[in-house]
């Protein structure tokens, strides 16, 4: 274990927690100011990778494909949000996870009969598509790079958005008391829609970014909806801070506890025992993290009142 290593897994760690944290966002303001729980929100996600990838082959851009990509994925939650979410808001939760699974699953259906069951190919801009030296020693990928620039460039936004516009003052009012926020005069059916289709974009762009990285396959929505979960649990419910927050102390753990875990298990107990054991403890790091999280501060990091 050198510093360099150490970088690395720490660069990495920082890419895959701005992506979750794009999910993690939308999910947040959906579950704080609506109070729901929308499993349909991975498939957003799938949906926006297929999307970016079709229309980057179809176009020869990468830029192009992920700008039409994600307006098309909008327009994909808006209508799923108008024609079946808005039932749902009013139902107790167990019809919400019950009513968005069924949607999850009929989407993974609808990506197999339109794409087919193979995975498909999204290629990173060719200019991005080396290392960059940052010292001595020690190069990362251009393309990671840039996912952790978009991913700091989309939270700052999405931060001016919140704290400094009156849409904003309107989220956080309905995040911390729906109620209050109808009394005031915020047109809540509207907000709703906003927030939804935010949130659509934002699983858009993680869909497109991550897409070079991982599989754009049927399916990979529902891994990383659990994650989004923690996130959200871990920062405090309805918190763009707490999601922010949240996603990088995950992104984090979960990237050193799969590297740094089993070469900690090789050093102290073989490599046996490490080929079994570290991929194991690293996989539930996360969860003792939301677990000692609960423990000590059980609405979150940040909740939204504060």
């Amino acid at each position: 274990m050198n510093t360099i290593l150490i970088l690395e897994q720490m660069l990495n760690g920082l890419q895959f927690g701005l992506m979750l944290f794009l999910l993690a966002a939308g999910l947040t303001l959906v579950f704080g100011i609506m109070d729901m729980i929308n499993l349909a929100h991975g498939s957003l996600y799938m949906i926006g990778a297929y999307l970016v990838a079709s229309l980057s082959q179809a176009t020869g851009s990468f830029w192009l494909g992920l700008g039409l990509g994600v307006l098309a994925t909008v327009l994909v939650g808006v209508l799923l949000e108008y024609t079946i979410l808005r039932r749902l808001y009013h139902r107790d939760h167990l019809s919400q996870v019950m009513g968005t699974f069924a949607i999850l699953l009929m989407s993974n259906e609808i990506v197999r009969i339109i794409w087919g069951a193979q995975p498909l190919m999204l290629n990173p801009p060719a200019a991005l598509a080396g290392p960059v030296t940052l010292m001595d020693g020690f190069s990362y990928p251009a393309y990671r790079l840039l996912i952790i620039g978009v991913g700091l460039a989309v939270a700052l936004l999405l931060w001016l958005l919140v704290t400094r516009t009156r849409f904003g003052m309107q989220v956080r009012a309905g995040a911390a008391n729906r109620e209050m926020a109808t009394a005031m005069g915020a047109n809540v059916r509207r907000l709703f829609t906003l927030v939804f289709a935010l949130g659509a974009a934002l699983c858009a762009v993680a869909g497109g970014m991550l897409g070079p990285l991982l599989a754009v396959q049927v399916g990979m929505g529902e891994s990383i909806l659990i994650l989004a979960f923690v996130v959200i649990v871990i920062g405090g419910i309805g918190s763009i801070r707490g999601a922010l927050m949240g996603a990088l102390l995950v992104g984090l753990v979960d990237t050193a506890g799969r590297t740094l875990v089993p070469l900690l298990f090789d050093k102290a107990m073989g490599p046996e025992v490490a080929a079994y054991a570290g991929p194991a403890v690293a996989s539930v790091l996360i969860y003792v993290l939301m677990a000692a999280v609960l423990f000590t501060k059980p609405q979150g990091l940040f909740p939204a009142h504060d």
